[in-house]
């Protein structure tokens, strides 16, 4: 190469890792390797060679496969950092025991790369449990360097967008996704110790159904007709219920075509479970049980923080009517006796916007979302939801302006939804069609009419009780997350700058 072309690739970290790698494959190496069979994983030695003493070695031999984190190189002598799953060992590397060749080869190695090691056990005089490399080989060509060390890989959207190099440079990342393995791992667990069923149901949905929310829409060209991505599991599941399961749950992804902010993500992870013979009494003990659970499995306490705030999930959860709490937040009494009109001046005193088209339910549900929510930091279950926004709920048996409902709020944050399930099929219809009343009117969130639904309610569905809650959100809690996108493997974002 000529001297320019010696200071271009100097100068590119990239291309010089490209030479290297053109450099293996003319020697007739393979830059990318084969399966390597390791014995142990990093962190077993710790254990295992604890009495090891200063300056002793083994005969003890292994093999062991990771990344190359950092090298140091002294003369006949070479230290490298190795990281694997589990964590991080040093090998200690001599001229004398690989020969020349191989320990050139070593030096040669870039930060990034990885590689399987056979050698022995040994502690190093200054205290450090290393492996004394015998032999190496190189299983896959990193091209580009990791970000460096001290400043790690800082800025936030990169780290969003190279979540894989996020999860090597920041070890506290990937602890924060092991724990939401473990979450759902344990809701799992727990719902399938209750005696649930884990079913899927479809994805793509011929009618809007199951929640408010905004759908993205997509074309299904063998039916050629639009169809919905799920906003909500809950209509598919209830029909389980009337074809004789009698509990069922799926943990899966839902889609709402709405905005992004630390709470809230288009695409995002809830838990669904539905229950027959049960109402929202065992829905707040299930709701619990399985919280509880999760936060014993990722954080072994149920005393967790959540940024800053101290959040007790132990015991029973105190249960509060959103009427009582709407009243105590506003100052005044809010419920179905004031006027449309007084209803909305309390919402606009409280900084709140009502439309039109709200009646008496949807507005005490705001003036509660306005002076209340965000005081309620440690677990509350809220109960005796509205009508008007509950169009899938149960009436309450002595007040038919309310719902068998709750919502699970810990730290001002909604984490579940729960309703005894409306069963009756002739109420259902009268619901479907409010909500249509309602999209004519402009709002472009209300449900569809779901003829098939009220079929099977025709066909008999025993009172049940059911529950979503939020997986993304209870990792976040469980966590410490302060940002949605801190739980998401893969966060949506916006294209990169050209």
């Amino acid at each position: 190469m000529s001297d320019t072309t010696d200071q271009i690739i100097e100068d590119d970290p990239i291309e010089v890792r490209r030479a290297k790698r053109a450099a293996l494959i003319a020697a007739g190496k393979n830059p990318y390797g084969h399966a390597f069979e390791y014995t142990h994983h990093l962190t077993d030695f710790v254990q295992q060679y604890a009495d090891l003493e200063d300056g002793a070695s083994t005969e003890d031999e292994v093999d062991v496969a990771g990344r190359v984190m950092a090298k140091r190189d002294q003369g006949k002598l070479a230290f490298l950092e190795l990281r694997d799953s589990t964590g991080d060992i040093q090998l200690f590397c001599r001229i004398n025991v690989l020969g020349e060749d191989a320990f050139a080869e070593l030096k040669d190695l870039d930060v990034g790369d990885w590689i399987g090691v056979h050698g022995t056990m040994m502690r190093t005089k200054r205290g450090q449990l290393s492996v004394a490399v015998q032999s190496f080989e190189l299983l896959s060509k990193s091209l580009r360097p990791l970000p460096e060390k001290f400043h790690g890989l800082a800025d936030k959207e990169t780290r969003y967008r190279q979540r894989y190099v996020d999860l090597v440079m920041n070890p506290e990342v990937k602890e924060t996704f092991e724990k939401r393995f473990k979450i759902v791992a344990a809701i799992r667990r727990y719902m399938e110790d209750q005696g649930f069923y884990e079913v899927e149901t479809p994805f793509l949905h011929p009618i809007l159904g199951g929640a408010n929310a905004k759908p993205f829409v997509t074309h299904f060209n063998a039916l050629d007709r639009d169809y919905y991505l799920r906003i909500a599991t809950e209509l598919p599941l209830k029909r389980l219920l009337v074809g004789g399961f009698e509990k069922v749950f799926e943990i899966g992804r839902q889609f709402r075509n709405e905005g992004m902010d630390p709470f809230h993500n288009p695409e995002f992870t809830t838990m669904e479970a539905y229950q027959a013979f049960s109402d929202l009494n065992g829905m707040m003990e299930l709701t619990q049980g399985y919280i509880q659970a999760a936060a014993m499995a990722a954080c072994g306490t149920m005393q967790v923080t959540y940024q800053g705030q101290e959040i007790d999930l132990s015991g029973d959860w105190p249960r509060k009517s959103m009427i009582e709490l709407a009243t105590e937040g506003a100052g005044e009494p809010v419920n179905f006796d004031r006027t449309l009109e007084e209803l909305v001046a309390i919402l606009e005193k409280n900084g709140g916007h009502a439309d039109a088209a709200w009646g008496k339910g949807k507005l005490i549900a705001e003036i509660f979302e306005a002076v209340a929510e965000e005081k309620l930091i440690q677990p509350t279950f809220v109960i005796d939801h509205p009508l008007e926004v509950s169009p899938l709920a149960k009436k309450k048996a002595d007040d038919e302006n309310l719902t068998e409902r709750f919502e699970l709020f810990i730290c001002g944050h909604e984490y579940a939804n729960a309703f005894g399930e409306l069963n009756d099929p002739v109420d259902q219809a009268e619901r479907f069609k409010a909500q249509v009343a309602a999209k004519d009117l402009g709002d472009d969130e209300a449900m569809g009419y779901d003829d098939d639904y009220v079929r099977a309610l025709e066909y008999g569905m025993p009172p049940a009780g059911g529950v979503g809650v939020g997986i993304d959100r209870l990792v976040m809690l469980l966590s410490d997350a302060p940002s949605i996108r801190d739980v998401l493997l893969f966060p949506h974002m916006r294209d990169e700058a050209k």
